[in-house]
């Protein structure tokens, strides 16, 4: 037991060695640099994609967990054992003088646009430097790192991107705009590949929303963004607590869920497609109505099979024949005690169907709630917003070079040269990418920010204040 306790903890050593959260060939990288290189640039951007605009958010998470950390003895003769047995060389003086002249802490400057920033693609988002000429390598060293900010970003872009489609038809169909953050709620835990995404994929949702059932999610924008509670859930029913009774039970399943949780301004959610949906509406909506009503509280019915734009415009009928409707200021109708959550075929494409039916079937948007999983945390990759993290720029001596790739074979892949920072016009919130030095004049600023600097943070914001800025143009 004492080995196999050992063999963890080692483990665990291994996968948190910041020299081991890289690509095996960067270990050879520092011999491959000119000779007279002293200092390093390199930067983050997103060179296109599903999406024109991409929201920065996740960089944060990134620096609390790998980079305020330093560098040990222990995490250098872990590393170099490792190199050595896998075929690479091991920069052993390099790391050992991070440990002696910076207390092991990078020597490297980090510099981004404020998280919760919406930008054009083809801008630069995060700048990576060192000027230290014994280690400069580092800048292109923590590429495999921290180019995974792609994902936060991605998670958090598409969210805030639904989020405007479901504003949309709000701002069309209802008088209620308050419950927009509580229209699509993540049910992406069990679909992603690790612990890891769902807390790093789940706060990124949590930017543009506030419901999740990925605990870890909500558990990493509480940590790593300052808050309290970023976001809530309800008492929902799944298959097996309705079919633990049995099919000639089912009725008496859903008596159950109203008995414990019903009561006055409560939301209870009950899938309802187990055996017969259409069955279930119908016991929902004659022998179990008055239960309903007697609680206070507001049925959410999840249909979680056929064609959802089919379905959930047959579940809104079937629940309106019961329990009758409203006609909003919009001149939409919206339902009473109940509502449908649709949980099951969401995405981007999906939820915009199913607005669309719903609407032109007289129907508000108050009446539906989605749930999406994997097409939330899971169904992206770096690729949907084509990130690329690449070096700009070195310094040869004491004069800096620009550096760029340039592929005859594919133009898309071309990247940008020079020191490079990212201007704002803080009248029209148009961004310009351009190279230092620059003077900034007019109506333009900076805006990146210095957000790291030899293993110190020196930006830490609460989700409060990202989620702010990501949702200002709203008013």
């Amino acid at each position: 037991m004492q080995n196999e306790s050992s063999g963890l903890n080692d483990i665990a050593s291994i996968l948190s060695n910041p020299i081991l959260n890289t690509d095996s060939y960067k270990a050879s990288h520092y011999l491959q640099y000119p000779p007279e290189a002293s200092a390093m640039f390199s930067y983050i951007e997103s060179r296109g994609g599903r999406y024109d605009r991409t929201l920065f958010f996740g960089l944060q998470m990134l620096m609390k967990e790998y980079l305020c950390r330093p560098i040990t003895p222990a995490m250098i003769e872990q590393a170099k054992a490792f190199f050595t047995a896998h075929g690479e060389p091991f920069n052993e003086a390099g790391w050992r003088y991070i440990v002696e002249h910076h207390g092991g802490y990078l020597p490297v400057r980090i510099r981004a646009v404020p998280e919760g920033s919406v930008v054009p693609t083809h801008n630069v988002l995060v700048t990576v430097e060192c000027d230290d000429p014994q280690v400069f390598w580092l800048a292109s060293y923590l590429e495999t790192m921290l180019l995974r900010v792609w994902y936060p970003i991605t998670v958090a872009t598409q969210s805030w991107h639904l989020r405007e489609t479901i504003r949309g038809y709000l701002l069309k169909s209802s008088d209620d705009l308050a419950q927009l953050p509580f229209k699509l709620h993540d049910f992406g835990a069990r679909g992603v590949s690790s612990a890891e995404s769902a807390a790093i994929g789940g706060a990124a949702h949590l930017v543009s929303f506030m419901g999740s059932d990925t605990v870890l999610g909500v558990v990493a924008a509480n940590h790593y963004y300052n808050e309290k509670m970023a976001a809530f859930s309800v008492p929902a029913a799944e298959h097996s607590t309705i079919t633990s009774w049995g099919r000639e039970r089912e009725t008496d399943a859903f008596r159950n869920m109203i008995a414990r949780f019903g009561k006055p301004g409560a939301i209870v959610s009950v899938v309802s497609d187990s055996y017969d949906l259409f069955a279930a509406l119908n016991a929902w909506g004659t022998e179990l109505k008055q239960a309903v009503l007697d609680s206070g509280g507001t049925l959410v019915i999840r249909p979680d099979s056929g064609d959802p734009q089919t379905i959930v415009l047959q579940t809104l009928r079937a629940l309106e024949a019961s329990f009758g409707s409203v006609v909003n200021g919009k001149g939409r109708r919206v339902l009473n005690n109940v509502r449908v959550i649709q949980g099951d075929g969401v995405n981007p494409d999906s939820i915009e169907a199913i607005l669309a039916a719903i609407d032109q079937a007289g129907f508000a948007a108050d009446n539906i709630v989605f749930g999406m999983g994997g097409a939330l945390l899971q169904q992206i990759n770096r690729d949907t917003q084509r990130f690329a993290m690449k070096c700009s720029a070195i310094r040869l001596g004491d004069e800096w070079h620009d550096v760029l790739k340039d592929p005859v074979t594919d133009a898309g892949k071309r990247s940008m040269k020079g020191r490079l920072t990212l201007l704002k016009n803080r009248h029209t919130g148009e961004y310009r990418t351009t190279t230092l030095p620059v003077a900034v004049e007019g109506d333009w600023e900076e805006a990146l920010v210095t957000v790291f600097d030899s293993g110190k943070l020196l930006v830490d914001m609460s989700l409060a204040e990202i989620r702010s800025r990501a949702h200002a143009h709203e008013g």
